[in-house]
């Protein structure tokens, strides 16, 4: 029989929580509620808590604070590295998008500058990106992370492009399984202008339909990542 790829004991803790240091793990005023009145965790009950960098350990809920029942794990992080650059798209897109891309297993998630046929032009950029950060951190919660993804912005194409291994969603691009971009990089709602991409940048596609921006993250994300897993 395979052995989970998900320790058991991370998989079925009632809840997962991100702290700054594990040796003595601290709860913020906003996790401890979320913990005792959203998800009423029972004392005595079983949770997770990480570090956000691969490293994880189990807790006993007791009274709003935390005792260490294990030891703590490291995990390696995700290989191969998965990144996605998409262009802001309108209303609660981003944070859907956000959301699932970290639910999906994306390391990187970058917020791209506006270019030419750019829609939005955000205002109040660390404000948004913040509020990104924050709907990745719950996301990687739920999904038992232990690895929080980053979230960066707003880069210009150019720095995208140049990131070694970028690739630009096209779809007169190679097919995704002929190779393995470290970024995709995803136009915004009209797409990029002809000259804003050079002839020498590498280009993947992501099938033969129109995609919208959201949707075509998902899917590249879910083709990267599905590589780590495949064989195993």
């Amino acid at each position: 029989m395979r052995e989970p790829r998900v320790n058991p004991l991370l998989r079925d803790s009632v809840a997962h929580v991100f702290v700054d240091d594990l040796t003595t793990p601290q709860l913020d005023d906003s996790d401890r509620h979320h913990l005792s009145r959203v998800l009423r965790v029972r004392d005595g009950e079983s949770i997770t808590v990480s570090d956000g960098k691969g490293a994880w350990c189990a807790c006993e809920w007791n009274n709003a604070e935390l005792r260490i029942t294990s030891e703590i794990v490291n995990t390696s992080a995700p290989s191969p590295h998965v990144g996605i650059a998409f262009a802001p798209v309108k209303g609660d897109r981003n944070e859907w998008a956000v959301q699932k891309l970290t639910e999906i297993g994306v390391d990187r998630i970058v917020l791209l500058a506006p270019t030419r046929r750019s829609v939005v032009r955000w205002s109040n950029v660390e404000k948004q990106l913040d509020k990104l950060r924050v709907v990745a951190r719950e996301a990687a919660m739920q999904s038992r992370r232990t690895w929080l993804p980053t979230v960066s912005g707003l880069v210009s194409l150019a720095d995208a492009l140049a990131t070694p291994g970028a690739a630009v969603a096209d779809p007169t691009g190679n097919a995704l399984h002929a190779t393995t971009p470290a970024l995709v990089i995803i136009g915004p709602e009209g797409g990029f202008d002809a000259d804003e991409i050079p002839a020498s940048a590498a280009r993947i596609s992501l099938g033969d339909t129109i995609l919208r921006a959201e949707t075509a993250t998902l899917v590249a994300a879910t083709l990267l990542t599905a590589r780590r897993t495949a064989g195993k």
